[in-house]
């Protein structure tokens, strides 16, 4: 789990790479559980919740500019 105060201090463009790299993971994880592979299903609600963690934060830095 990505905390808060570590996004807070990325810039618009690390965020953005963040993102993309939990979206890359949440698919990954997605697929898993199509597939059955998947133990802990509690994984996908946590991936979702970081991405728009990460999103909510690249919409406050792009707002304040």
């Amino acid at each position: 789990m990505t905390k808060t105060t570590e996004l807070r201090q990325k810039d618009v463009t690390g965020l953005e790479a963040e993102i993309k790299s939990l979206q890359k993971a949440h698919f990954g994880l997605r697929m898993q559980k199509a597939t059955q592979q998947l133990a802990n299903t509690n994984t996908l609600r946590t991936t979702r919740r970081d991405i728009a963690r990460a999103k909510t934060i690249l919409a406050e830095k792009q707002a304040a500019k």
